[in-house]
């Protein structure tokens, strides 16, 4: 078990300060859980925030990629040199000078900053242009010569099983097949054999893309004693300089990533990218700032977006609802290269089992290479797909049995601090609060079943994690770090390596160093997300930044802020755990009228002790669970959601148009309420969005071409689409969270597209079990003999040997037993 950084002392103890100041708090916050004016508010509302595209410097050049426009090939030869004898040209790169792979996963280091033998989707950088201005270097483009082999063209992970075509790469489990993944918790064809009963659906999630308003963007420069600064519009600038100082072959603290406020990411910018290295090195051979902003058709093409998953979800019931056992299967659709694509197929499996109570489970997934954009996390990474297919296999369970589905959700939960069959650790569950609120609410029960045709609800719930609870390259550091810096005038400097993506993290950080010490916002200064100057954050993604940057903070708050006490405390004349920090003072709680300015009592101990910074950091609790893939799916906690959606059906044109959202997400505790209300109801849109028409096409017969690269193609709502949204706040503080708060950027997403699907059926009693739910779509249910449109069948995945795995129930350890030595060949060493 890790410590509780929040309450004790590094050995646990609680010490007199860390008492009075948890009794201070115990009397109410005064900054967590109110919505104060945004730390970045005024720069964003008045245009000075500056994004990487906003940034340049003297003598800077711009850099523009040559792309593939075919989708699998030999490079024969690239011919950059006409380019370089254009005027205005000051440097262009082929692969041939970036010869070291990268990736953001140690297993998949599979990417070249420019491609060296093969391109392998439409769009994959061949080589790189540097010029004195942007249409310069779009021109020499135009010279570049490229001669291509081309070779067999993937479309389809199906096809990619069958290993009938060159592989893309040369690691994975099995030619294209790049992960393969097994395993079985408890007795699950006993479970099923027990069910009185067992659905076997089959259901398909299209992938689709994050959409920023922001476009990539990158500028590099060598600093005057040749090290390399780059600012980058990165969720991720500590991996972003893991890969630079791999490619480029320099030492890391040669070299500085600055990450950009982001104009919004949703794990579109979680990877080290292609142009990212490319101007770095360009910086590097030109002496020069180099800058590449990428177009609105290229972010189409770097992608990393949701995988389309094809489904199968086979399920024993009993009578009253309850789980026997699940077997979940599914076949994920990779695209050219690994990216998070390893996690990915775990996080399709290891979810399933924090909502409801599943005594045995088994998962079978399979990610294949394909020669298309290569996906990665989007909103929720790898959990929203496998979730549309339970929660509307739970529908269709409910109306078989005859249950009302709210019903048959509440009473088979998985209890607050349980051990799921998979060896994940839950700890607070506001989930059944979640449900009862959206069923009052919405009036769930006048409504279901019982509204005029065409006219239907749905309701669905879901889980995400509250971070990872393991670094993505294995290390026993911290996942997060936080300095505090206290000034003689009052002011406190907080640095930390968090990214601001717009989720409101900035601000999430100050509040809770403000909260600590008693200060305003105002009086904090961040520093965020330099590696030069900040400890190390691993990152904004995986809903992790308020659950371990908040624990960092509260560690370094809190270590910053003893010190203090003690000294105000000698000078007042009154024990230190009386003391209360509110409102820029220093004051004895039982009469707050004998104190100090917190900036003299700064003074007093700094003269006592020296200047006064301080460093916290977090590492999450270890996991129960030691079987191998047990890393993925652990989190220190786990947040809730329940959504009701109302839908109208117009079954002349099979157009479904939301009319009402009700949606309770439980947060634990809010640090800033509004900005947790932004965020359910940014999901919400991005839900239906995914529901009802987003979708990362391809043309069928044109070789991995894209169907729609562009905003003018890619269907997404407007605000005419979106609909009254009713949102409710479940407050159930976490013991594993700073101050209780639990994650809300991508959980509140995960029920969006059941809930439509679900109620869908309820308006017309028909059966989408793919999204998009597109009019065409539904048309064709209507008139199909079975009222249904989805995959009618699942490829034989190749599964060979199960990891198996006892639950808790049976006895187990969370251990996998390890498979039979094997005999040592003659002469072989011990």
């Amino acid at each position: 078990m890790g410590v509780d950084r929040r309450h004790g002392a590094d050995d646990g103890t609680p010490t007199p300060e860390r008492r009075g100041l948890l009794d201070q708090l115990a009397e109410g916050y005064r900054v967590v859980g109110a919505s104060p004016v945004r730390v970045d508010a005024l720069a964003k509302v008045t245009g000075e925030t500056r994004f990487a595209d906003d940034l340049s410097l003297p003598r800077m050049l711009h850099c523009k990629l040559l792309r593939s426009e075919v989708a699998h090939a030999r490079l024969l030869a690239v011919d950059a040199a006409p380019a370089l004898a254009l005027p205005g040209v000051v440097a262009v790169l082929t692969g041939e000078a970036l010869p070291i792979p990268f990736g953001i996963l140690p297993v998949s280091q599979d990417e070249h900053a420019l491609c060296r033998d093969k391109v392998r989707f439409v769009g994959d950088p061949i080589a790189a242009v540097a010029a004195c201005d942007e249409d310069t270097a779009f021109e020499a483009l135009k010279a570049i010569r490229v001669e291509y082999e081309p070779l067999p063209v993937l479309q389809d992970p199906a096809e990619a099983l069958k290993n009938e075509v060159e592989p893309l790469h040369d690691h994975g489990d099995d030619g294209n097949v790049h992960k393969r993944i097994a395993m079985q918790f408890g007795a699950v064809e006993e479970g099923l054999a027990d069910a009185d009963l067992v659905l076997d659906d089959l259901f398909f999630f299209q992938g689709n893309t994050h959409l920023p308003m922001e476009q990539h963007a990158a500028l590099a420069v060598r600093e005057p004693d040749g090290r390399l600064t780059i600012w980058s519009s990165t969720q991720t600038p500590h991996y972003l300089h893991r890969a630079l100082s791999k490619v480029l072959e320099m030492p890391p603290s040669r070299v500085r990533v600055i990450a950009c406020p982001n104009g919004g990411g949703f794990g579109g910018k979680s990877d080290p990218f292609n142009h990212e290295i490319v101007v770095a090195k360009l910086a590097l051979m030109s002496g020069r700032p180099v800058k590449i902003a990428l177009t609105r058709e290229e972010v189409f093409y770097c992608h990393r977006g949701r995988h389309p998953v094809l489904m199968r979800s086979r399920t024993g019931f009993r009578r009253d609802g309850g789980i026997t056992a699940m077997h979940f299967q599914t076949l994920l659709d990779g695209g050219a290269y690994g990216s998070y694509g390893v996690a990915s197929t775990y996080y399709t499996g290891a979810l399933q089992t924090v909502t409801y109570q599943v005594p045995a489970y088994r998962f079978d997934g399979v990610r294949c290479f394909t020669n298309k954009a290569p996906c990665g996390p989007k909103r929720g990474h790898g959990t929203p797909q496998p979730r549309f297919g339970l929660e509307v296999q739970i529908d269709k369970a409910a109306e078989a049995l005859g249950l009302d589905p709210a019903e048959m959700r509440l009473a088979h939960l998985q209890p607050p601090h349980a051990v799921t069959a998979n060896w994940l650790r839950v700890g607070s569950m506001g989930l059944g609060a979640c449900i009862r609120q959206v069923v009052e609410g919405s009036g769930w029960r006048q409504k279901f079943r019982r509204l005029p045709r065409g006219r239907g609800v749905g309701l669905a719930c879901a889980s995400y994690i509250c971070g990872a609870g393991l670094p993505i390259y294995w290390n026993a550091m911290p996942h997060s770090g936080v300095t505090v810096q206290l000034d003689r005038g009052g002011g406190v400097a907080v640095l930390c390596g968090e990214t601001e993506i717009g989720q409101g993290s900035d601000t999430v950080l100050a509040q809770v160093v403000a909260e600590i010490l008693g200060v305003d916002l105002l009086d904090i200064r961040l520093h965020v997300a330099d590696t030069q100057l900040t400890p190390v954050d691993l990152g904004s993604y995986s809903s992790r930044v308020t659950m371990m940057v908040g624990h960092a903070a509260f560690q370094a708050a809190e270590r910053a802020r003893a010190p203090v006490a003690r000294a105000a405390a000698r000078h007042l004349g009154v024990p230190a755990d009386r003391l209360r920090f509110a409102e820029r003072r220093v004051f004895d709680v039982q009469d707050p009228e004998r104190g100090m300015a917190f900036a003299e009592a700064v003074g007093l101990a700094e003269a006592e002790g020296g200047t006064i910074a301080c460093a916290g950091s977090y590492t999450p609790p270890a996991t129960p669970g030691r079987y191998r893939g047990a890393g993925v799916g652990p989190s220190p906690a786990y947040s809730y959601t329940a959504a009701v959606v109302e839908v109208s059906v117009d079954e002349e044109t099979g157009v479904v148009t939301p009319e009402h959202v009700w949606i309770a997400h439980d947060v634990g505790q809010c640090i800033h309420r509004l900005s947790v209300i932004g965020q359910v109801e940014g999901s919400v849109y991005m839900g239906l969005g995914e529901a009802l028409m987003e979708e990362m096409a391809y043309r069928p017969n044109r070789f991995g071409v894209h169907k729609i690269p562009s905003m003018l193609e890619y269907k997404s709502p407007t605000t005419k689409e979106m609909p009254p949204v009713t949102t409710w706040l479940i407050e159930d503080p976490d013991p594993n969270a700073p101050f209780g708060a639990k994650e809300v950027g991508q959980g509140p997403l995960l029920p969006i597209m059941p809930a439509v699907a679900n109620a869908v059926y309820d308006a017309v009693g028909v059966r989408v079990d793919e999204v998009p739910i597109t009019p065409d779509k539904v048309l064709r249910a209507l008139a199909a003999p079975d009222r249904r449109v989805g995959p009618k069948r699942f490829p034989d995945l190749r599964i060979g040997e199960v990891m198996r795995v006892k639950t808790e129930a049976e006895g187990g350890d969370g251990t996998a037993p390890r498979p039979p030595r094997a005999a040592a060949r003659p002469g072989a060493r011990a």
